[in-house]
């Protein structure tokens, strides 16, 4: 039996994993879906004070908490950004990565450097707003997919289309200004990065993957591909844990 640690993206939530995780518990796996504080059914919990390093203590405590050992850690979007430093601490129970066209941030940068909003030399003034309650604390992440995916939906059933819409929850805007302590260059290069190639948001996280010689596997498919593809990633988990 495999322990599988599915971890989420942006405005979303351990919920999102529901079509992942059906199959894999099916096959006779145990899997754990936690929520980053601020986010999803958490989303009661964000504050200006809790930035990147709380969502890397999130998942440390599930791991302990749940006596995981051997487990395969995947993450999604901004959860890219949240794995190294758990490995960098908890290492020994993990016993293989894979990232779906995840974030890959590195060593002292933060999530908006890494996708391009925001330059080094601009995040002090964001990061002082925030504190000062002059921006945030939230990114309206929510907000800003609803409009994006009415106007242009992702390649899924049109009931999947609208779960994911009425499940879209703000985050902490800190958790994408933060530096991030522990970045993607100090993961082996055993690591498995799926590349969602009909979709440009994670273009430069894609790009790093090949760089550092991680296993690459490109897909046909959009950033939404772990629900409109759930079945087909989960037998690809399945194979590769």
């Amino acid at each position: 039996m495999t322990t599988y640690v599915l971890l989420h993206g942006g405005g979303m939530g351990g919920w999102v994993w529901r079509h992942v995780a059906a199959p894999l518990r099916t096959a006779g796996h145990e899997v754990l879906t936690p929520t980053f504080t601020g986010f999803g059914e958490r989303v009661h919990l964000l504050s200006k004070d809790h930035g990147h390093d709380v969502n890397v203590q999130d998942v440390i405590g599930v791991l302990r908490y749940e006596d995981v050992r051997d487990a395969v850690l995947v993450g999604h979007s901004y959860a890219g950004s949240v794995i190294p430093g758990v490995v960098a601490q908890e290492g020994d129970r993990v016993r293989h990565i894979v990232y779906l066209d995840a974030m890959m941030s590195r060593s002292g940068e933060s999530v908006f450097e890494t996708m391009g909003y925001a330059t080094r030399d601009e995040l002090p003034g964001i990061r002082a707003a925030i504190q000062a309650g002059q921006a945030g604390p939230g990114t309206g992440v929510h907000l800003q997919e609803r409009q994006r995916l009415t106007a242009a939906p992702f390649d899924m059933p049109t009931e999947r289309q609208e779960w994911l819409l009425d499940h879209l929850s703000d985050m902490p805007m800190r958790v994408v200004t933060d530096p991030v302590a522990v970045g993607v260059e100090t993961l082996p290069h055993t690591t498995d990065y799926i590349v969602a190639k009909n979709d440009p948001t994670m273009a430069t996280s894609q790009e790093r993957a090949v760089e550092l010689g991680w296993q690459v596997h490109e897909w046909k498919a959009d950033h939404g591909f772990i629900i409109g593809r759930a079945g087909e990633l989960a037998d690809f988990l399945l194979s590769h844990g």
